[in-house]
């Protein structure tokens, strides 16, 4: 009967661990969304013209890509020294050392330890009278106080039963890839910023002779009205009137020069050093010819450039963070181990195997009341998940935008480039004719001043259309996914 209600016991005892553990295995399901942006990619960036998938300028080495010898020292400068770049690589080293961490946790950790202690126990408790009535040798009593000296190695390991820990690791594995992805769009964008930062310095060089070529043209219109003046063909206000546009002008000079200074230190800046002068060569800008840019597919955006990539490792590393969370709901299996020598007197370590000691216990525990903190820590990592598939979806549209706004600018400002070298070359030609008749006094001082103000307003438009040519082919060669190979 005694041996039926024990077997009766066991059973029960067995349920109910069963149950326990069954209880403790229940976990939350993660949250699923279809990626509807990547999937549905069109498959030219102009629906009435073919790509060439073979032909890909963000596949092209900035080396290559960029010719002029200056801006190519200047951008090798940068990625020498440039501050956030060196922060960035920082980050790597960061996430390197996240994933040896978590690499480390899949094996066992051992320990070596000391120890010594001094202990009394009660004479009238169970202990202290069973060690009063104990021989440590024959006719050798149990000393009292009692001493106690051990020394030896500890290990702990948990079972990766559930490959929790492989799934941390390989979460730490996504993110580091994704620092390295960033660390290439950090550098995409600092060469696209130095190259856009040089040209917008040689287009101020280029305005600065405009204006002082525009200083001497009204210095001697000035000249010409106070002639006439006193010739009594023209009035002083005609005289006043070249005196305050020669003043314009000249005010309009010292702008241009703190401009070109301030980008200038903004390109040092980049540089990652003090202020100094920036070498270039500002004689061949206009007559610079920009790049010629093949912009391949959409789907290749998805492999050529850094921060969509960034980002796919990132949701990578997120959705394995959720795996991980979610396996914090099954019991963990936890291996301990002691071996070593322990006395009570230090003579008696060496003594052997008496003095040897070790302990070995494994032990599987799961949550069962209170899931608070791991299902809190599970939402968390379920809701970074769905936020970085957001943040993978918006850096796909807005790259594969960037390169459509980009391929419709560089045709538009072609043509307006054009259309402002003709009437640059017109107005040119007007303000010839407008001081040939001013001084035949055929003309009045206010027709020379609105041509030769026209004129100036057009060389000055021209030269940014033509910094703005070079720059856009710059950014679509950046929103390809060029400058980090």
């Amino acid at each position: 009967m005694n041996m039926m209600e024990n077997l009766k016991t066991k059973n029960i005892i067995t349920t109910i661990a069963l149950s326990l553990v069954l209880a403790s295995c229940k976990a939350p399901m993660a949250t699923v969304i279809k990626d509807e942006v990547k999937e549905n990619i069109p498959q030219n960036f102009n629906q009435e013209e073919q790509q060439d998938a073979n032909n890909n300028s963000g596949t092209t080495p900035w080396r290559q890509f960029f010719t002029d010898p200056n801006l190519v020292n200047l951008i090798e400068i940068s990625l020498k020294n440039n501050q956030e770049l060196l922060i960035t690589l920082q980050e790597i080293e960061i996430a390197k050392s996240g994933v040896l961490a978590k690499k480390g946790k899949l094996s066992p950790t051992v320990s070596a330890g000391i120890g010594a202690g001094l202990k009394k126990a009660g004479r009238y408790t169970s202990e202290g009278a069973g060690d009063a009535t104990t021989e440590i040798e024959p006719g050798r009593e149990m000393p009292d106080p009692l001493g106690n000296f051990e020394g030896g190695l500890m290990a702990n390991w948990e079972i990766d039963i559930w490959k929790k820990l492989r799934t941390e690791k390989e979460s730490a594995v996504a993110h580091y890839l994704s620092t390295v992805e960033g660390k290439n769009f950090v550098l995409s964008n600092l060469i696209e910023e130095v190259a856009d930062s040089y040209y917008e310095l040689l287009a101020l060089d280029n305005q600065l002779d405009i204006i002082q070529q525009y200083i001497k043209l009204q210095q001697k219109a000035l000249e010409i009205s106070k002639i006439q003046k006193e010739a009594a063909a023209t009035t002083e206000l005609a005289v006043k009137k070249f005196e305050a546009e020669l003043a314009k002008s000249k005010a309009a000079e010292y702008t241009i020069r703190q401009q070109i200074t301030e980008k200038e230190n903004g390109i040092n800046a980049l540089l990652g050093r003090y202020p100094q002068p920036i070498v270039r060569t500002k004689e061949s800008f206009m007559s610079t010819i920009p790049q010629t840019v093949y912009t391949g597919i959409p789907s290749q955006l998805l492999s050529n450039r850094p921060d969509i990539k960034r980002a796919e490792l990132e949701l990578k590393s997120s959705k394995l963070d959720v795996e991980a969370a979610r396996k914090e709901f099954y019991p963990s299996l936890e291996i301990s181990a002691t071996l070593g020598l322990e006395a009570f007197k230090p003579s008696y370590l060496v003594k052997m195997p008496e003095s040897i000691a070790y302990n070995l216990v494994g032990e599987m525990a799961g949550p069962l009341i209170n899931k608070s903190a791991i299902k809190a820590n599970f939402q968390t990592a379920d809701a970074r998940q769905v936020q970085a598939l957001y943040e993978y979806d918006k850096t796909i549209l807005n790259a594969y935008l960037d390169v459509a706004n980009m391929m419709s600018r560089i045709k538009n400002i072609d043509q307006y480039y054009q259309l402002k070298s003709q009437e640059t070359k017109a107005l040119d030609q007007s303000i010839d004719i407008a001081n040939q008749l001013f001084r035949n006094s055929r003309a009045d001082y206010l027709e020379v001043l609105l041509n030769q103000r026209d004129a100036l307003d057009a060389k000055m438009e021209l030269i940014e259309a033509k910094q703005k040519q070079l720059s856009t082919v710059v950014d679509i060669y950046k929103s390809l996914g060029g400058g980090w190979k």
